[in-house]
């Protein structure tokens, strides 16, 4: 503990002290001790949302509900236009609460859209960052079956995932969207609390849904979800291999634009600025002083426990602050585009769409309020921020599990470079013939969409045109994604590839 304080306090003095690196210091300073709690209110008004509550929290609230489900089948009012004549009712959407039996009194709340092809197709489980951010925002903005207009209607998502898969979306960790508890010690604050919910959450699923539990299952997400889906994975493989619960035939996992071994990812971030331009020469040398200060940082979050990673939080991020100093208004998930004031996205619609009360009583949800970013669980999750979960990946690797890693080549914050850097050093049995391996097109209606590489159980996809939210940006090319990795076929040759590679 004593070591982690000091390391934060030289590092202020060294910092500070040096005349090279004056005008990051100052700005840092004036950023003071509430740092987590500015930047969780910076990532929530960027997206133009404004939540009435910081947390979905009800102390004292009614627990009495025993049943572990509140499921509503669901036909949201409002949509527009057809899918080969078939209703949104026939599709067998559904929404609702199942309890968490592990938790004091927890109730994670979920959509879930089977394919509009067959219930055959794979089992997709999509999980959204922040942390603390809702997966609503990519039900409705980045590859769930609708999108919303501004009158609030809903219009059909022409490359919504459902089209080739079983489709679900839980609001997590507790207390984010319409998941909720009446006892704050739901909320969590590592990557065991997080996928033990989520476990129990399938385990509920899958015994009220058993016609889907042998369908092959893929665990996706983005951003902070880059934690959450290998921990999720690994849990999903010991209850597997422990013959605990119901048998989830787990087939791979996907990460999109995502945060997942810090050490490696903030040292990257230099690297990119300086190549996209974002940064010049001198300032790329000025930041890296800050580099080493996060290594230690870092080192010391995985033998010290709590406090050293909470200071690894503060200590590294000023990378990527001093980095932003140069950048101005730019928006740092997609740096072709520019933030107006403190507006980057406009995702109120969300909000809106989910406060009528139509919508409501159509998913059964009441008068729960709907967070679409919680402060308290962005928080809450500070002291897992700068854990590296790159560790657990090897070894369902080695048991055939497939991992994809993809990034929108634009994106600053989780930036395709630092992705690729952990991915090549990863430590397994295929990780030389992974750096070996050729770099081939990813090609979408004959036009190369990214760049693929791929050994064995391991895909890397760096997506031309596309910033953080791959989907939203790349809907075509991520479905097309989607559909060949859970079928095995995404580092298989297509038409097209052989006259891209020859003009390369």
């Amino acid at each position: 503990m004593e070591r982690s304080v000091y390391l934060f306090f030289f590092f202020l003095f060294v910092f500070s002290t040096s005349s090279s690196s004056a005008r990051i210091a100052d700005d840092l300073r004036q950023v003071g001790s509430n740092f987590p709690s500015v930047q969780a209110e910076k990532l929530i008004r960027e997206l133009n949302l404004f939540p009435e509550k910081d947390v979905n929290i009800v102390e004292g609230g009614d627990s009495s509900a025993d049943s572990k489900i509140v499921e509503k089948r669901f036909r949201f009012p409002n949509i527009v236009g057809s899918e080969s004549e078939v209703s949104v009712e026939d599709l067998g959407h559904h929404a609702g609460y199942y309890k968490i039996v592990h938790s004091h009194a927890a109730r994670m709340f979920y959509f879930f859209f089977e394919s509009r092809n067959s219930k055959k197709d794979p089992f997709v489980i999509w999980l959204t960052g922040g942390p603390g951010c809702s997966s609503e925002l990519a039900v409705f903005y980045e590859n769930g079956p609708f999108s919303i207009a501004d009158n609030m209607s809903l219009v059909w998502n022409e490359y919504g995932w459902d089209k080739v898969s079983n489709l679900l979306y839980v609001d997590q960790p507790v207390g984010t969207g319409f998941s909720y508890s009446t006892d704050k010690r739901d909320i969590r604050h590592t990557e065991g609390g997080v996928s033990d919910d989520l476990y129990d959450f399938l385990q509920a699923f899958f015994a009220e849904h058993p016609e889907f539990a042998n369908n092959d299952f893929y665990i996706t997400g983005e951003s902070y979800a880059g934690h959450y889906i290998p921990a999720f994975a690994a849990r999903v493989h010991r209850g597997n291999k422990a013959r605990e619960g119901i048998h989830i035939n787990l087939k791979g996992f996907g990460i999109g634009n995502g945060l997942t071994d810090p050490g490696i990812q903030y040292k990257a971030y230099t690297d990119y600025a300086l190549d996209m331009g974002i940064i010049k020469k001198g300032a790329h040398a000025r930041i890296n002083i800050l580099v080493p200060f996060c290594e230690l940082a870092i080192k010391l979050c995985g033998t010290d426990g709590t406090l050293s990673c909470l200071t690894s939080y503060f200590v590294c991020n000023t990378i990527f602050t001093a980095i932003m100093l140069h950048a101005g208004d730019m928006n740092y998930y997609d740096i072709r585009k520019k933030c107006e004031g403190s507006l980057c996205y406009d995702f109120s619609n969300m909000e809106k769409f989910l406060n009528q009360k139509p919508v409501r009583d159509a998913l059964g949800v009441g008068n729960r309020d709907f967070v679409s970013c919680s402060p308290t669980v962005y928080q809450a999750m500070l002291v897992d921020w700068m854990r590296n979960l790159e560790v657990g990946i090897p070894d369902l690797l080695e048991d055939g599990i497939s991992l994809l890693v993809y990034a929108g080549e634009y994106d600053l914050i989780c930036n395709w470079l630092g992705n690729s850097r952990w991915v090549h050093a990863m430590k397994w049995s295929g990780q030389k013939e992974f750096a070996a391996s050729p770099e081939v097109p990813f090609v979408v209606d004959g036009s190369e969409a990214g760049l693929l590489k791929n050994h064995g159980p391991l895909t890397f996809l760096k997506v031309h045109d596309a910033g953080h939210m791959v989907p939203m940006d790349q809907p075509k090319a991520a479905l097309e994604m989607l559909k060949r990795w859970t079928r095995g076929t995404l580092s298989e040759p297509v038409a097209g590839m052989e006259k891209l590679v020859a003009e390369m």
